[in-house]
């Protein structure tokens, strides 16, 4: 009999909202309410990666999934549900045909119910434009940073998940066309103004990285990204059959099959020096970013079955398993070579204070404590959209029960160097 009102729901709902959305549930019809543990798997856009995938799914701690796809049907219910070994109280698919289906209120009530929200592949600008700017954008946000939830993609869905993101609107780049105009029709970009998720703050996801080969035109992307807001900017990618999950406190385990295969995911970010924008970034000009054949600093992390290699996206300096690369651009020509670690601490003028500063407990419902605190320093409290929060300093305690339930970033800064903490507070 349950079986038969599962089915009769869906029969109804794919009926009266043909053109807006289509549902399909395998599960429990009705909400379990659990605690679920934060966390972001990417996965590069071929097979899931079973132990990434369990991964996830063991965050939403029994609760209730989301699927989120604008094409396609239901063929993550069964993998999720029954193929992997997790219980789970549902898993929901919503093929999503328009904004107006992704805004329905029985679909934003799903959003606001899950555990788990996983976000299909495809055309990723089929999700900006139905998900963005809209009660879904919302909901997604609130999912991610008050409730918690854990949350997910491959290829398409993992290309949003950064705060700043291709959006494809114009078709795909290849290499060439992006190294010779960084500023080609094609190469589209969208600048933290849609998700906004803890540890991808200013980072750019690519995926299919092997297939073909898109290190180039992510650089090209990176660069647009620093020429553009005069910042320092981080990327992360995955080859097909590779996968990241992403803890709580920002430890990026690196899923795959190495060594049977060269599964990698790479983590990449602007060189720690005050010169760090590109020489050339212009309109119909190759682009020339090279700074001493050193622009961008990669840890490239081989994929293995139980993920023990790993990358700290709370300081990007320290990983295990990897190797250093530097990747740059000479007038429209890629290309990496060996590197040794960086070390970012040295433009600081305390660097020995800077290397040692640290937060604890994390997550934290109470106090905040600083640990080495630099004597010269400003600390700040913002919440993920960029709101500043007052706050107390006391003997290097931050007193935070003022503040709601969420994520939350906590900078020191001194006249030359900025740290900058992701903290939940509980």
């Amino acid at each position: 009999m349950k079986a038969i009102v599962v089915i009769f729901s869906l029969f109804v709902s794919s009926l009266n909202l043909a053109q807006d959305y289509t549902e399909f549930l395998t599960g429990n019809p009705n909400d379990v309410t659990v605690n679920p543990n934060f966390g972001i798997c990417l996965m590069g856009g071929a097979t899931e990666n079973d132990n990434a995938m369990t991964w996830f799914l063991n965050k939403a701690n029994g609760g209730d999934v989301v699927v989120l796809r604008a094409t396609g049907s239901d063929t993550y219910n069964d993998y999720f549900y029954s193929q992997l070994g997790v219980t789970l109280n549902s898993v929901r698919t919503f093929v999503i045909a328009s904004a107006e289906g992704a805004t329905h209120p029985y679909v934003l009530d799903k959003i606001n119910k899950a555990e788990a929200i996983w976000i299909a592949g495809g055309n990723q600008l089929n999700y900006i434009s139905f998900f963005k700017d809209n009660a879904m954008e919302d909901a997604l946000n609130n999912f991610i940073n008050n409730k918690g939830g854990v949350i997910g993609g491959t290829s398409a869905g993992m290309a949003i998940l950064g705060s700043a993101y291709f959006t494809a609107e114009n078709g795909t780049v290849l290499n060439e066309d992006a190294l010779q105009n960084p500023y080609a029709p094609e190469v589209t970009l969208g600048y933290n103004d849609f998700l906004n998720i803890p540890f991808l703050n200013q980072t750019i996801t690519d995926t299919h990285y092997d297939n073909p080969i898109r290190n180039s035109r992510h650089s090209v992307f990176l660069a647009r990204y620093a020429s553009d807001n005069n910042s320092i900017v981080f990327g992360l990618a995955c080859e097909e059959f590779t996968a990241v999950c992403i803890n709580d406190e920002g430890r990026a385990f690196v899923f795959g099959d190495y060594p049977s295969f060269n599964d990698f995911a790479y983590f990449i970010q602007t060189n720690c020096t005050n010169e760090f924008l590109p020489e050339t970034c212009l309109p119909n000009q190759p682009l020339t970013w090279n700074r001493n054949n050193e622009a961008l600093k990669v840890y490239k992390i081989p994929g293995t079955a139980n993920g023990e290699n790993y990358f700290e996206l709370s300081t990007w300096q320290v990983g295990t398993g990897g190797v250093w690369q530097n990747w740059y651009v000479d007038n429209g020509v890629f290309y990496n070579n060996d590197a040794a670690q960086p070390n970012c601490f040295n433009l600081s003028g305390s660097e020995i204070s800077w290397k040692q500063v640290s937060i604890f407990p994390n997550p934290s419902s109470e106090v905040i404590f600083i640990e080495s605190l630099p004597l010269v320093a400003k600390v700040e409290i913002f919440d993920l959209q960029g709101k500043a929060y007052d706050f107390t300093l006391l003997d290097n305690a931050i007193n935070i029960t003022q503040l709601n339930s969420g994520f939350y970033l906590l900078k020191i800064s001194d006249w030359k160097r900025t740290k900058v903490f992701k903290f939940l507070k509980k």
